[in-house]
């Protein structure tokens, strides 16, 4: 399909009964440059009212910076950003659904830049931690 049309998927998903569930998910954006194969499990995803599974990162596996960012955040301390603390609003749709303003995000400083750069750490309403290290392109679960 070359880029910049539309694409409409009609998606087959397993249900409780054992018989899979047919619908039409509807238009799924502008396919562009991305894998059709991206979109078909984006769309199937949206239309099972799931979320694929994140992708995960025990603590200590996190670069330094990251985990002087949950330290300081976990102490309630002061992080070097004005925009540190702000509500994130999760608008990629890529983290659990959580009621407005649950999600908050602060700032993993990255070496060689002075400014916030890409990575920040977002703290869900009931303590959860994810890590971006692309500007909310993709998340990590923290673990312990």
């Amino acid at each position: 399909m070359p880029a910049g049309r539309a694409l409409t998927v009609l998606v087959a998903l397993p249900s409780a009964a054992g018989r899979p569930l047919i619908g039409n998910v509807g238009n799924v954006g502008n396919v562009g440059n991305v894998g059709l194969a991206g979109r078909a499990a984006a769309a199937a995803s949206a239309a099972s009212g799931s979320r694929p599974g994140l992708a995960t990162v025990h603590r200590a596996d996190l670069p330094p910076q990251a985990r002087a960012t949950l330290a300081l955040v976990a102490a309630g301390g002061l992080l070097p950003f004005g925009q540190d603390g702000a509500v994130f609003a999760s608008r990629q749709g890529l983290l659990p659904p959580e009621p407005s303003g649950s999600y908050h995000e602060d700032t993993v400083q990255t070496p060689g830049l002075t400014d916030r750069g890409p990575r920040r750490i977002i703290t869900g309403g009931s303590g959860e931690r994810y890590s971006t290290d692309d500007h909310y392109s993709s998340f990590r679960e923290v673990l312990p």
